[in-house]
């Protein structure tokens, strides 16, 4: 039995299971199971890598940051981002890729407008490094948006975000987990009042489908995407990755 599964924690939100289970059924690929392993601590890893039969791994909240010294090998985006969302397990050797990259740019392209050229990622974690990466190679100036004061250029408190800057930052795209099931009722402390039609709000979470972030945004008519469409688009990448013959 080829096994693959998700690390991460806590996995309740998570649809990585059933969206490879359906799979699975859909396209007839038997001898596959693919399962959520929670673990309160990225030092639980080294026991779940005993099983023989794990041959691949998506990573998400809080270990994409966390695995990296886990790793025998990186791809080059991993390299230049410090965050890995899939771990390809062959030969005993752990190789990282970062899939988010393919979702997020794919999937945010949909709804990007000409006028969309400086951003506010919200939040630092590990997400937020392959949405700057994306905005990077894209031309899309940003700056993170973060609860911690820094001395960086390139990131602000939510205290430091007022109107100018919510109003010069046409892209808002929100890495953190406030809102997430079963947290429903959280949302960024950003100002909505200062967001309209000419903005675009972006959540990398898919659960729940509305997140108060993406209700707030759309009843200021502001256009809004959530991480639905990159998810399906992360995991057929990270499904092609652990069925390469040269693991690429």
């Amino acid at each position: 039995m080829r096994k693959f599964g998700l690390i991460g924690f806590p996995l309740g939100h998570s649809f990585s299971e059933k969206y490879f289970r359906e799979k699975f059924a859909r396209e007839s690929i038997s001898g596959c199971h693919y399962g959520n392993y929670e673990m309160a601590s990225v030092s639980g890893l080294p026991d779940l890598l005993k099983d023989a039969d794990l041959e691949g791994l998506n990573v998400t909240i809080p270990y994409k940051e966390a695995v990296i010294p886990f790793l025998d090998k990186k791809d080059p985006v991993v390299e230049q981002t410090g965050a890995c969302n899939c771990i390809l397990i062959r030969k005993g050797l752990l190789t990282g890729f970062n899939t988010d990259v393919i979702g997020f740019e794919e999937s945010l392209t949909a709804k990007l407008a000409p006028q969309d050229k400086h951003a506010l990622i919200l939040g630092t974690g590990g997400s937020s490094k392959a949405v700057a990466w994306v905005l990077t190679k894209k031309g899309i100036d940003f700056l993170y948006v973060s609860r911690k004061k820094t001395d960086s250029p390139d990131q602000i408190s939510y205290q430091d975000l007022d109107q100018k800057i919510l109003k010069s930052h046409s892209l808002i795209i929100n890495c953190t987990p406030l809102g997430m099931f079963p947290n429903t009722d959280q949302f960024p402390p950003i100002d909505y009042g200062g967001i309209g039609p000419e903005h675009y709000l972006f959540d990398l979470i898919y659960n729940p489908e509305k997140t108060l972030f993406l209700a707030k945004g759309e009843a200021a008519g502001a256009r809004i995407k959530n991480g639905a469409d990159m998810l399906v688009i992360q995991a057929e990448a990270s499904w092609a990755i652990w069925n390469h013959p040269s693991g690429q």
